[in-house]
């Protein structure tokens, strides 16, 4: 992986989101409370290590969208060296190809609570049933997608190249018959295609514009 190729230190830890108040409950800021726990604990390995300081991967096109989570890295001190040298998306993916860094083209990945309606309750069986069904997808060759979870409805967003292969390759029958099989009872394809954070398209501009817990930080 990356950390072998650079000659990194890679360290797994194990989050508790589920377990931090609120969480599964799923509300807006349900972002911040995730990162509140998570970057707690890589602050308390980086202390272990004599380590100063603990990054994050945002960019400087992570400003324009909805993210709660980069208010608990700024509570908690934690730095973002992409977006200080005010570095988009694709430039790094320029530059990281520019430097063979076998992540180059990686598609972006987000937590796979972000697949659930905010306020629909997240469960453990839930969030494997949604794992289970992007990993069916990525099997059969997709990479630009997000499988959303409405309780009894999978509703798939494709790339433009996924849908193309979708179509050419006549996967539609296959794929209605495994996601049916984990237990969706409706598999569906949205017309918009795929893009990041589209269940924030839900939130109000007074939502969005809410302060946090704990802090007077604004959107």
């Amino acid at each position: 992986g990356l950390a072998r190729q650079i000659g990194g230190k890679h360290i797994i830890i194990n989050s508790e989101e589920m377990e931090v108040p609120g969480f599964s409950d799923n509300p807006p800021h349900r972002c911040f409370l995730c990162k509140t726990e998570l970057f707690s604990k890589v602050k308390k390995i980086a202390s272990h290590h004599g380590l100063n300081w603990v990054f994050d991967g945002s960019n400087a096109d992570d400003p324009d969208d909805f993210r709660p989570g980069r208010v608990a890295a700024h509570q908690l001190g934690i730095r973002s060296p992409l977006e200080e040298a005010e570095l988009s998306k694709k430039e790094i993916r320029t530059l990281s190809k520019m430097l063979n860094l076998l992540t180059w083209d990686k598609p972006s990945f987000a937590c796979l609570s972000s697949r659930f309606p905010y306020h629909t309750k997240i469960t453990k069986p839930a969030l494997r049933q949604v794992e289970n069904a992007e990993n069916y997808l990525w099997k059969l060759g997709m990479r630009a997608f997000r499988v959303r979870h409405h309780d009894a409805i999978a509703r798939i967003e494709l790339g433009e190249k996924e849908m193309s292969l979708l179509w050419k390759c006549s996967l539609r029958d296959q794929i209605v018959q495994h996601l049916k099989s984990l237990g969706y009872k409706y598999v569906t394809l949205d017309l918009e295609g795929y893009r990041t954070g589209s269940m924030n398209e839900t939130l109000t501009n007074d939502q969005l514009s809410l302060k946090y817990p704990c802090e007077g930080h604004k959107r």
